[in-house]
């Protein structure tokens, strides 16, 4: 798939669970309860030495799985991210150095904003789909439609992350500039380490029914 076919399935998703694995092993059964549970897209962060053995695992054990790559931080990043098999990267910030290995390679790569120049330097290279992190910290859904107003006519699409829950993640997907919503409280780390496999699909499935109503609320 383009960038443009992976990034429109993932704002299909629009539901992306962001997952720290600590042992491979742990990756094919999380990401299948995920999918029990209606969640179609995971980001894994490269917080842990597992995270690039995890999505092999996953991307040749769980086709239906969305799965890309968080927390990439270097170039060297970008290749390791490709040569596992990632569909897609994501970034906390806005690093030019990371965004053009990314596109030299073809890796459909959503860098993260949090000001008016992060979002004026990834537009610089045409970036359409961007991470607003730390959502929550920064102001959450006030302080996003205030950045994001004076390039509302351009038709950017923001992924919230941190500090989104079950309880607040509604409000984000009625906003029209919102492309999705991610988070780490779908299939926490240490529900992953303990094998809490039907906990997370049960966490999946209510994340899924919130999402399900913003849709049906929405105008045709």
């Amino acid at each position: 798939m383009n960038e443009s076919q992976v990034f429109e399935r993932l704002t299909s998703a629009c539901v992306v669970a962001v997952l720290v694995i600590d042992r491979a092993e742990d990756a094919v059964p999380v990401a299948e309860a995920l999918l029990a549970g209606g969640v179609t897209a995971i980001e894994l962060t490269l917080r842990t030495p597992a995270a690039l053995d995890a999505l092999r695992q996953i991307r040749r054990a769980v086709p239906g799985m969305l799965a890309g790559i968080g927390t990439v931080l270097t170039p060297d990043q970008v290749k390791q991210v490709i040569d596992a098999g990632g569909e897609f990267a994501v970034a906390p910030g806005m690093n030019p150095r990371v965004v053009e290995a990314a596109l030299a390679a073809g890796l459909p790569f959503a860098p993260g904003i949090c000001t008016p120049s992060d979002i004026e330097r990834a537009l610089e290279y045409d970036r359409r789909l961007l991470k607003f992190f730390p959502a929550e910290p920064s102001g959450g859904l006030a302080y996003l439609r205030a950045i994001a107003a004076p390039y509302a006519h351009l038709g950017l699409k923001y992924i919230p992350l941190g500090g989104l829950t079950i309880s607040n993640m509604a409000d984000y997907l009625r906003e029209p500039v919102i492309g999705g919503i991610g988070g780490s409280w779908i299939a926490p780390r240490d529900d992953i380490r303990a094998g809490e496999w039907a906990r997370i699909t049960e966490s999946a499935h209510r994340a899924i029914v919130v999402r399900n109503s913003q849709r049906e609320a929405r105008p045709a």
